[in-house]
C-alpha cells in the first residue's frame, strides 16, 4: 500500500497519544483493511480531529505516505447509529478490541468492514446482545479462514443429529469423537443446528455458540487478554467465571 489515499471509509479502532500533540490512530477501513495513521495536531484541546476520532464514528478519510505509519490528512465525519447504552457501548469495545488485535494489518477484508457496519446498527437498536456478538465473530472467524459448518463433523463427515452431543477444536471445527486435546465436549446436537440455522434466539443455540466462539476467540488470541471484557465484568459486578442463574457467563 502507497501513495495518497482520498474518501476512503474507515472507523476508529483505537487511539493514543503520539509525540507532543498527535494522535496514533488505527483504523479499520473499507478497502485497506486495518491501518495506523497519525494525525498531527489532534491532541491539541481545540483540534477538530480529536472530536472526530471516535470510536463507531463513520468517517472518510484522507492519508499520505509510504511507509505502515500514514499520516492522516482530512477528515470528514458521517452520520451513523449512536451506541447509547453503557453495554452497548462495552460490546462495540469488544468488536474494536478483537479487530486490532487479530485483523492482519493492510489486508482488505471487506466482509468483515460489512459485518463490522451491521453489528453497530444492531449494538444501537436492540436489546439482546449476544446474538449481535456471535455473528460478528462467526463473520470474523470465517474471513479468518476458522470458519466451520455447525450442522456437520469435521472427523466423520457427518450430519449433526439433534439427540447427539459433539466436540469442538479450534483446529478441526465440530467433532463426533473427541481427542486428549479436544477442548470442549458435550456440545447438543439441537442447538448446534439451531446455530447453523442462523437461530441464536434460543437459549440453549446462544450459550452454545457462546461456550465455542470463546474457545474459538481465546485461541485466536494466543493467550493475550482482552481489556474490554474486564470493562463488562466491571460493569455486571462479576468475579471471572461466575454463571448468572441461567448458565450463561456474564463475560464477553
Amino acid at each position: 500500500m502507497s501513495g495518497p489515499e482520498h474518501q476512503e471509509p474507515a472507523y476508529v479502532l483505537h487511539r493514543r497519544a503520539y509525540q507532543e500533540h498527535g494522535l496514533m490512530v488505527d483504523l479499520l477501513t473499507l478497502n485497506h483493511g486495518r491501518i495506523t495513521v497519525v494525525a498531527r495536531g489532534a491532541n491539541r484541546p481545540r483540534s477538530p480531529l480529536k472530536a472526530q476520532l471516535q470510536p463507531f464514528q463513520p468517517l472518510l478519510v484522507d492519508w499520505t505516505g509510504r511507509s505502515d505509519l500514514k499520516t492522516l490528512t482530512q477528515t470528514e465525519t458521517r452520520s451513523g447509529p449512536r451506541l447509547a447504552r453503557t453495554e452497548a457501548l462495552y460490546s462495540g469495545l469488544y468488536l474494536n478490541e478483537l479487530l486490532q488485535r487479530l485483523l492482519p494489518v493492510a489486508d482488505p477484508y471487506p466482509t468483515v468492514f460489512a459485518a463490522y457496519l451491521q453489528a453497530l446498527e444492531s449494538l444501537a437498536g436492540v436489546e439482546a446482545l449476544e446474538p449481535v456478538l456471535r455473528r460478528f465473530e462467526q463473520a470474523l472467524a470465517n474471513a479468518l479462514g476458522y470458519g466451520f459448518p455447525w450442522d456437520r463433523t469435521s472427523d466423520t463427515d457427518a450430519a449433526i443429529e439433534p439427540a447427539g452431543r459433539y466436540c469442538y477444536d479450534p483446529q478441526e471445527g465440530l467433532l463426533a469423537r473427541a481427542s486428549e486435546h479436544t477442548r470442549l465436549r458435550d456440545l447438543p446436537g439441537d442447538a448446534l443446528l439451531a446455530i447453523a440455522a442462523g437461530n441464536l434466539e434460543d437459549p440453549d443455540a446462544r450459550l452454545t455458540a457462546k461456550r465455542v466462539m470463546r474457545v474459538l476467540v481465546d485461541f485466536l488470541l494466543q493467550g493475550r487478554p482482552l481489556n474490554s471484557r474486564h470493562l463488562f465484568m466491571h460493569l455486571r459486578g462479576d468475579a471471572p467465571g461466575r454463571e448468572s442463574d441461567q448458565g450463561e457467563s456474564h463475560e464477553l
